[in-house]
């Protein structure tokens, strides 16, 4: 049997990421309607097999993280798309939170939900052909967010998440998302990732949860989006990078979220953290930076098929040559 802390290597294979595809059912209705796409089951299981067909994928992708309703759709030949995946050599996931909701006693912020039943939900993943799963946690920076009472919540909830993972044979992802919204300082966003990351290290260790079978998918430390100066790459690799390296060895590997960021920036930044010696990889997870200029390109139209995945393979294989820059950059 294939263990968790294998399967988290294969994720993490030098070279590669993992494609987030794992819009809500709201979300990708309404990423399609602005795209000029009718939103329908259909359509996005048209979209959806659209970019896992993309020829050459598994070169910079080693596994896509899916929705429920993906996960249990079929490609047009009738080919089940966990059954697809594994076909073209990529794992295929599975998001299992339900949401961010209003956290009662804490106005203004949120805690992720999805906890009751997600052992029976995990098995089931599993017998359908899922490798790891996701859960993500979001913290808003203000003067006064996220509180003490936000993060120990949201990192209690990754760890009973993350260890009910591991018992079902399934890699957890675990994304603790600082979120870019507002016009905080790269040095603010820095210690407000720091505390969160602190705080969910202390909640997975209480679970005894092995870090060498979790992969970590974080926010890069930047400045808020609002904010006038825009930081350079080297500036948010080094500020990330120090963050991070308060982890421990064993951890499995780093795949950062895009977070929001124009796929160009996310690319750059994501260059610059591999001149930084880390004791593990340091690869993206990105959504929006990679699926976003495909949906554009595709439009709905089946005559643009090859015009969506070719945009996808673009900004693949961009992100995939950056993170092969490891070892062949100068080290800081």
């Amino acid at each position: 049997m294939t263990t968790t802390r294998e399967i988290a290597q294969q994720m993490t294979t030098f070279g590669k990421g993992i494609l987030a595809a794992d819009e809500s059912i709201g979300t990708m209705s309404a990423r399609l309607e602005a795209a000029g796409v009718t939103p329908t089951a259909q359509s996005r299981r048209d979209y959806r097999e659209l970019l896992v067909a993309a020829a050459d994928l598994a070169d910079g992708v080693s596994g896509i993280i899916f929705c429920d309703e993906t996960l249990h759709q079929t490609f047009a030949d009738g080919t089940p798309f966990p059954e697809a995946c594994r076909a073209r050599g990529i794992l295929p996931g599975i998001k299992v939170d339900t949401g961010a909701k209003p956290c009662p006693g804490l106005p203004g912020e949120t805690i992720t939900e999805g906890l009751d039943g997600l052992a029976g939900r995990l098995a089931a993943y599993a017998e359908v052909g899922a490798a790891f799963a996701k859960w993500r946690a979001v913290f808003t920076i203000t003067d006064t967010t996220p509180t003490r009472g936000a993060i120990v919540a949201n990192a209690n909830a990754l760890a009973r998440y993350a260890a009910a993972c591991q018992v079902a044979g399934l890699v957890p992802i675990v994304e603790p998302e600082v979120l870019m919204a507002g016009s905080h300082t790269i040095d603010r966003c820095a210690e407000v990732t720091a505390a969160v990351h602190e705080t969910v290290r202390e909640h997975l260790a209480l679970l005894n949860v092995d870090l060498a079978g979790i992969v970590l998918k974080p926010n890069m430390v930047t400045e808020g989006e609002d904010n006038a100066q825009t930081c350079a790459p080297a500036e948010v690799a080094a500020a990330t990078v120090e963050v991070l390296n308060r982890w421990p060895a064993d951890l499995a590997g780093v795949a950062f979220l895009s977070g929001g960021q124009p796929p160009q920036r996310a690319t750059a930044n994501l260059a610059a953290m591999q001149s930084h010696h880390t004791p593990w990889p340091l690869t993206f997870s990105f959504g929006r930076a990679l699926v976003s200029p495909a949906l554009t390109a595709w439009r709905g139209d089946e005559d643009r098929v090859r015009d969506g995945q070719a945009a996808l393979s673009e900004h693949v294989s961009a992100n995939a040559a950056a993170v092969r820059m490891r070892g062949q950059l100068q080290p800081v």
